[in-house]
Formats: structure tokens, C-alpha cells, sequence
């Protein structure tokens, strides 16, 4: 009976297990399925989208600098009023100059025969569903500015209604084009986000809104120095110098 060398019996068995195992691939992951790199949004390329991208948030600020009297003199009526009009603004914009989330739209061009894929989301569905979860956010917004300084015991519809137009303004267009894509939401949240037109409109929001309150504590004895008066003049104007500037060349497709 031929004697067995256990020494080369052991290095043969485990040859064998090692060949029969499966090699996962780093494409076969979970981990790397997840980590995919968030791409800036495109604006649509339609003449009407590209007129769009620069007339309607240039009307949104014109109608606020025209109330503005009004803002000074009757804060909650005057952004009670105004609010329907900015929702409907901003759902014009989505809806002619960015590619709602799922659709593709914007993304790459077609290949020279190659077939259109037919149905998609529904953008009016798309569109009501953004606005529901911008303003599910507002209660959170308000918080925030209450962390950061607003008045706490009062003033709350003020506040309010500051935090309901930022988030229309800045979170809206986000939820438009990225859904509740948890993996685009955390790039956004910690700012690693591309820069394009609906970052950096949340950006210029944010920082507008920041330096917005810094005219209050200020004794100048100014009308419209009251909350949220300078906060709601930042988050405008920042948001249009954000939004501008997230979509131009000097900063596209950049990150922080």
C-alpha cells in the first residue's frame, strides 16, 4: 500500500478549494454598485429651456424687489401672498429647463439611430411630488433658523414662511432632478456635490440667507432691518447669483 505524504495531501486540498472558488469582481459589489460618481445637471437644450434658465429667476427677483415695501411693512401677508407665486415659477422652470429625475432627459445625446426610449416619468406627478417633500422640509428649515439665531419664543410664522420660500427656492429644484436618490442626497447634504445650476442656487440660498442676517443686530434703527426682512434679501439674491454661477463654465461640474 503506497504511504501518503500528508504534507503534499494538505497542499493539494487546498489548491483544489482554492480553484472552485468563486472571485467576485469589484463591478459585482455592493459597495462599489453604490458609489457612484453624482454628475452636475445639465439644462435641457431646447431653445425655450435656455431663454427660460435666465428669464424666470430673473422675474422671481423682480417680483420680490417690487413687494419689497410691502415685506417691510406686512412680513407675513406679503409672503403668504407671494408664495403660490413662486411655486408656480419654479414649476415653470423645472419643467422647460431641467431633466427630471429617472428620465434621462439632459443626460447624453442619442447615438445616430438609435431608438428613443418611450414613457418615462410622469413630470406633472414629478413636479407635485417635489413641491409635497420641499415643503415636508420647511418644519426642519425653520428649526435650523432658530439654531442659528431666529427669534425662538417669537415671530414664528415669520420664521415659517422664511424657511417655506428658501426651501421652494433651493430644495425644489433638487428634488426635481435627483428624486430621493439617498446616494445623491448625502453628496448634497455634505457638499460634495458637482456644482451645477441646482446646487449652486442651494448654495448661494444658504450663504445669501447667512450673510442676510448680518444688518440686524446692527443699530441702525431701520425699518427693514426686522426679521426676516435682510434674511429673505440674501436668500433671493443669493440664490440667483448661485444658481448663475453653479451653471456657468468657471464652475460646472467643480466640487468643494
Amino acid at each position: 500500500m503506497p504511504l501518503i505524504d500528508p504534507v503534499t495531501m494538505s497542499s493539494a486540498i487546498t489548491k483544489t478549494t482554492k480553484a472552485q472558488m468563486p472571485v467576485n469582481s469589484p463591478k459585482e459589489t455592493p459597495e462599489s454598485s453604490q458609489l457612484q460618481p453624482l454628475h452636475p445637471t445639465h439644462i435641457l437644450p431646447s431653445p425655450s429651456a435656455q431663454t427660460a434658465k435666465h428669464a424666470l429667476p430673473a422675474l422671481q427677483l423682480a417680483i420680490f424687489l417690487i413687494r419689497f415695501d410691502s415685506l417691510v411693512q406686512n412680513p407675513v401677508s406679503t409672503l403668504w401672498t407671494s408664495l403660490p407665486l413662486v411655486i408656480v415659477i419654479q414649476a415653470a422652470y423645472a419643467y422647460v429647463c431641467l431633466p427630471v429625475a429617472g428620465s434621462g432627459r439632459g443626460a447624453r445625446k442619442h447615438r445616430p439611430g438609435e431608438k428613443k426610449k418611450e414613457g418615462g416619468p410622469n413630470v406633472y406627478a414629478a413636479i407635485l411630488l417635489s413641491l409635497l417633500l420641499s415643503l415636508s422640509i420647511t418644519p426642519f428649515l425653520h428649526v435650523a433658523m432658530m439654531l442659528f439665531g431666529a427669534p425662538v419664543l417669537t415671530h414664528l410664522q415669520h420664521t415659517l414662511l422664511c424657511a417655506a420660500h428658501l426651501s421652494i427656492l433651493a430644495i425644489f429644484p433638487l428634488f426635481y432632478v435627483h428624486g430621493v436618490d439617498s446616494a445623491s442626497w448625502l453628496a448634497v447634504a455634505g457638499f460634495r456635490a458637482p456644482f451645477d445650476e441646482t446646487f449652486g442656487g442651494l448654495v448661494g440660498a444658504v450663504v445669501g440667507a447667512w450673510l442676510g442676517a448680518v444688518p440686524i443686530p446692527l443699530d441702525w434703527d431701520r425699518e427693514w432691518q426686522k426679521w426676516p426682512v435682510t434674511v429673505l434679501c440674501g436668500v433671493y439674491i443669493g440664490y440667483l447669483l448661485g444658481k448663475t454661477i453653479g451653471g456657468s463654465q468657471l464652475a460646472f461640474g467643480k466640487k468643494f
